[in-house]
């Protein structure tokens, strides 16, 4: 019996020098050397319909498949729109209230309604679905199925047949439509009843028709009149919104807009299918470069090139230093760059972390665990890749995010809002004593830009925002005592906050009294959980707060709009969280949102500006700077605070790769050596016994 288990030990030790691939390879049936992308998510996503979906890791996957009319140019900053779907950006066209036509340059105060006409390109085709399937008579092969043949069909690829056709301006406007639908409530159907015509009278007419809906599932909305928006031929549709609204042109961008056939809407549609996830939901239909093959959000996710797209190619003009950092050398190659995208569900950063640097991912972000084995900070205050990480050809990519972060004061609170020069004073104060670089210092590992103002980098009229000024603690206890708080006597500040149990909460709420305290300000913690603290900002019974906006389109009014007064959370239930109303900051905010990117719009901001600067509704808190790592064999990349659908821009050298992982992956054999001896040793030790014992008369035993 030892012999045999020195042998078989013996024959195992021997296999595992001789299998050529990493033994810690977590992708055993995948080919190394496929033109294949591995990246990962932490956590599943809840909505894949474009009408449904708001969030960025959905974006991540669905903005791969879905194509809107416009896309961000992948290079240009600022950022700049141009065609997608569509042939050519929109004719825009002006209309007063009796429906005469007006010229470009009219006053916004006689727009009375805005036309967006759209014409998209010919010969774009879905990618194949059984919704399109037809039988040899031209009937829908599985758009009428009983309930009872429903159950059959368990996921997607149990539908044996499969058919596509070409996009219409139809399914632009079915898909305008579905945003009205009742059950579908899409994130987006409040605010477009301000400005596409006809929404809000859909959904009330959609609702009435739902009450006689016997399944509960999508209606076929193809009768049903929007009348803001309309087909004008096979090619071309037209939206009707109400006044002057420009920044529309950048909803059309987001996947919002993309277009859905009527036959998978339908088809999705049938009793028994939403059961088993053969739903929109789960199974998009797009016209992208990529389309969603498998989805396990409890394991992974793939995307495959979609046979069926239409091709697009990488874009060939650039800035010099675009061309300087290697961003042009893939100028006019067939985009997608790659075969394939697999999503691995990680939702622990170690494990994310060691698997990038084993080569199995190939980018990576940097959590605040992991960024001093990644980043050294030099005494200028620059940041570069450690000596490890340059040793695996390891790149750093940094970008400064279109986001914004700060500390709110609630302009409804007796004691730090209102609009008197004792309660302005009283923010100006805190606000000269906060040391915002300290902050993002010690808890962004320094990635982020002092704000001054609302407005983000790359985004038009950040130039109107003063430079940043250390805190001025003697100017700051002037103020407070301007105030009727000399010392910090008699005022006791309560920060409102989530509590989630996170390690860095104690430090930074230490860190908060700490600001306080340099004016003799008390400052009391309110901890919650987040729905309540959701709440309590809802409705305005918070003091101090901290909070961050990201945005949505690349145009100051997104950002100038969370400080409008009729955008009032308390009041109206807007965005602007901290209740601020300034009738002269709201009127020059409605003349600038309506204006071009010019001279005269710059102007109008930088009042703005100045304004909020008086009145300090927040403390300018941080526009933060996110840091992305990529492989050796990834293309250099460019970041955008504002696209997801860049997958397409991307290029590996799967070669490279496959090398670097079996020589990042050597297995430790010297353990084994170690057990072989012992294993050789033992199983000499019982040859020689077994020998003896055959050989060696028993007598001389």
């Amino acid at each position: 019996m030892n012999i045999r288990i020195g042998i078989l030990c013996f024959i195992l030790i021997s296999l595992m020098g001789c299998d050529k691939d990493p033994w810690n390879d977590p992708y055993p049936n995948e080919n190394p050397t496929a033109n294949t992308l591995y990246s990962s998510f932490a956590e599943r996503p809840k909505h894949l319909d474009p009408a449904q979906s708001y969030s960025v890791p959905e974006s991540a996957i669905i903005d791969q498949i879905y194509e809107p009319p416009l896309q961000y140019h992948y290079l240009k900053r600022p950022y700049v729109l141009e065609p997608l779907s569509a042939a050519a950006l929109p004719e825009v066209q002006y209309f007063d209230q009796a429906g005469k036509r007006l010229p470009a340059n009219a006053d916004a105060r006689r727009i009375a309604f805005t036309d967006y006409i759209i014409h998209i390109k010919a010969n774009i085709l879905y990618q194949r679905h059984p919704a399109f399937a037809k039988t040899e008579q031209g009937n829908y092969r599985y758009h009428h199925l009983s309930l009872q043949e429903a159950k059959h069909y368990r996921v997607l690829s149990d539908f044996k047949h499969e058919g596509t056709r070409e996009v219409t301006a139809e399914d632009y406007v079915y898909q305008i439509k579905r945003l009205a639908e009742p059950r579908l409530s899409s994130p987006i159907f409040g605010f477009m009843t301000r400005y596409i015509v006809g929404l809000k009278a859909l959904r009330e007419t959609l609702l009435l028709e739902s009450q006689h809906h016997k399944t509960g599932l999508e209606i076929d909305l193809r009768p049903y009149f929007l009348s803001g928006v309309e087909v004008i031929d096979r090619y071309t549709y037209r939206i009707r919104i109400n006044g002057k609204y420009p920044q529309f042109q950048y909803w059309l961008a987001m996947h919002f807009f993309a277009p859905i056939p009527w036959e998978v809407a339908q088809f999705y549609a049938q009793p028994g299918l939403e059961a088993h996830n053969i739903s929109l939901d789960w199974y998009p239909v797009g016209t992208g470069p990529f389309k969603l093959t498998e989805n396990n959000p409890d394991r992974r996710m793939i995307l495959v090139k979609n046979p069926e797209f239409r091709g697009e190619f990488y874009p060939s003009e650039g800035s010099a230093e675009d061309k300087a950092a290697g961003l042009l050398e893939n100028a006019g190659k067939a985009l997608p760059m790659v075969d394939k995208v697999i999503f691995t569900l990680e939702k622990e950063a170690i494990p994310r972390w060691n698997k990038f640097l084993q080569g199995y991912y190939d980018t990576s972000g940097i959590s605040s665990d992991n960024f001093g084995s990644a980043i050294h900070l030099m005494p200028s205050g620059g940041v570069e890749l450690t000596e490890a990480m340059k040793t695996q050809d390891i790149r750093l990519e940094t970008s400064i995010a279109p986001d914004l972060w700060f500390w709110g004061f609630n302009m409804l609170d007796e004691t730090v809002g209102g609009y008197t020069d004792k309660a302005r004073k009283l923010r100006q104060a805190i606000a000269l004593a906060f040391d915002v670089e300290e902050f993002v210092s010690i808890f962004m590992n320094g990635r982020g830009i002092l704000a001054t103002g609302p407005i983000p980098t790359d985004i038009f009229g950040y130039e109107t925002q003063p430079k940043a000024v250390p805190p001025n603690l003697e100017q700051a206890r002037q103020l407070l005592k301007e105030a009727g708080y000399p010392d910090g006597i008699g005022i006791t500040i309560y920060f409102d906050t989530v509590i989630t149990g996170n390690p860095d909460e104690i430090a930074i709420q230490a860190w908060l009294k700490e600001q306080f305290e340099k004016l003799g300000i008390q400052m009391v913690v309110r901890g919650t959980d987040f729905n309540r603290f959701q709440e309590k900002v809802r409705l305005g019974t918070v003091q101090m707060f901290f909070w961050g906006w990201s945005a949505d389109y690349p145009d100051p009014e997104n950002f100038l709009f969370l400080l409008y007064g009729p955008n009032g959370s308390a009041q109206n239930g807007g965005e602007n969280a901290v209740n601020y109303q300034n009738l002269a900051y709201d009127t020059l905010f409605e003349k600038m949102r309506t204006m071009e990117d010019t001279p005269e719009r710059l102007r109008v901001i930088q009042e703005m500006v100045d304004i909020l600067h008086q009145d300090t509704p927040w403390i300018w808190g941080f526009y933060p700077k996110s840091f992305l790592l990529r492989q050796g064999w990834v293309s250099i990349g460019k970041p955008s605070g504002v696209a997801n659908n860049t997958l397409k821009y991307t290029k590996i050298d799967p070669a490279l790769r496959a090398k670097q992982r079996v020589l990042w992956n050597q297995p430790l054999l010297w353990p084994f050596g170690v057990l072989f001896g012992l294993v050789l040793v033992i199983f000499l030790s019982a040859l020689i016994r077994f020998w003896r014992k055959e050989h060696i008369p028993r007598e001389r035993l």
